[in-house]
């Protein structure tokens, strides 16, 4: 086995899902707030586009997958963010934004080159490490922590340091606090690509799960050297279905095209009729948004009755709250556990982040105001 995957912490969301097994096993009620996989349903119409779609004799779908799924995100991101894409050379399908980000570094990272660095938020999204350390890449993680408001910020990073990247990894909203950045940091990550020559890479999963200022995409501020990841996971409760878009510089898009023949095809015909009807709509996105709105207030008002100090965001699904005086997170954690709650230790995120722990809005608003009342008895 490759010795550099031997250090590899599990999974936070196996983790996650062994401890939930075992409190299931005891015959525990439990109310799950640790895997961020929300549980309400998929828009009908969705479900009815892939019953719809799905054919007699099932093929290989393309690379680049249909036409008219490129023509519907590019049509979604240009009403969404007010960005003009190409779709046949600037849009690109993947199954989920996972499996796109874990490739990325494969196509793009030389580690006999001097510039084999890539640059990612700790904490963030565990792939972006991963991904980075099986292309054999120099690993350079950002911390982040309430000191720095959680905000990656270029002028933070020697220019050495950036002269030697290949990619740089933002993660906004950000997991999994929930922060947003602010637009004078956008424009100088892109500044910043445009001085040091990396790739600018946006994980911007999150950016259709917000309660007050929408969140932007990293293509609004500039598109040479800049790719945007997105996914209907989150927008649209479609985790299942793995479907993803990458969106950006042209050249680096045919690049990737020409690698991803070797990693695997966009999503299955069928999905990507369910994913056009995903992009064509935004009713039951509005739904959805409004039902994590309300989770979201639900439990912020419980936590600060109950003293529990939450930290100020209003984007993605999750919440970012304070350990409680004199307790480390997993032995809150812990004894959250015994009550039927899981929660995802702040340190499963990376060491610096002890201090707090993670709440994701999955469950009903009756089943956070139920975490609650037992929340009040530990």
């Amino acid at each position: 086995m490759n010795e550099d995957l031997r250090s590899l912490k599990p999974y936070p969301m196996v983790e996650l899902a062994r401890r939930k097994a075992a409190l299931i096993a005891r015959g525990v009620d439990v109310l799950d707030f640790g895997t961020g996989d929300p549980v309400e349903p998929t828009a009908l119409h969705i479900r009815e586009a892939l019953a719809a779609s799905v054919p007699e004799i099932s093929q290989y779908p393309s690379i680049v997958g249909l036409p008219e799924l490129r023509s519907a995100f590019a049509a979604w991101f240009e009403q969404r963010f007010d960005v003009e894409l190409d779709p046949a050379h600037e849009v690109l399908p993947t199954r989920g934004s996972k499996e796109a980000m874990f490739h990325l570094p494969l196509a793009l990272v030389d580690p006999s080159e001097a510039r084999r660095k890539v640059v990612y938020p700790d904490p963030g999204y565990p792939v972006m490490s991963i991904g980075s350390m099986y292309a054999a890449a120099d690993l350079h993680p950002i911390e982040l922590s309430a000191a720095n408001d959680y905000l990656m910020d270029p002028a933070a990073i020697a220019p050495d340091v950036l002269d030697a990247t290949r990619i740089v990894w933002l993660n906004y909203p950000h997991n999994p606090t929930g922060q947003d950045l602010p637009d004078p940091l956008w424009q100088a990550w892109v500044d910043a690509q445009a001085k040091h020559g990396f790739v600018l890479c946006s994980d911007e999963c999150y950016t259709e799960i917000y309660t007050e200022a929408r969140p932007r995409s990293v293509l609004q501020y500039g598109r040479a050297g800049c790719l945007a990841f997105h996914s209907l996971s989150k927008r649209s409760g479609m985790t299942a279905y793995r479907s993803g878009m990458i969106a950006g510089d042209a050249e680096i898009l045919t690049h990737y095209k020409a690698c991803r023949a070797a990693m695997g095809q966009a999503q299955t015909e069928w999905v990507q009729k369910a994913s056009i009807a995903a992009w064509s709509d935004e009713q039951h996105v509005n739904e959805r948004r409004a039902i994590f709105a309300e989770k979201r207030r639900v439990l912020s008002e419980g936590f600060r009755a109950l003293g529990l100090q939450v930290y100020p965001t209003t984007s993605t699904f999750y919440l970012w709250v304070a350990v409680p005086a004199g307790e480390s997170d997993e032995s809150y954690a812990a004894r959250l556990l015994e009550a039927g709650i899981v929660v995802s230790p702040g340190s499963m995120f990376g060491a610096a982040n002890a201090g707090f722990f993670r709440v994701a809005l999955v469950p009903t608003p009756a089943g956070c105001r139920e975490a609650l009342e037992r929340w009040a008895s530990i």
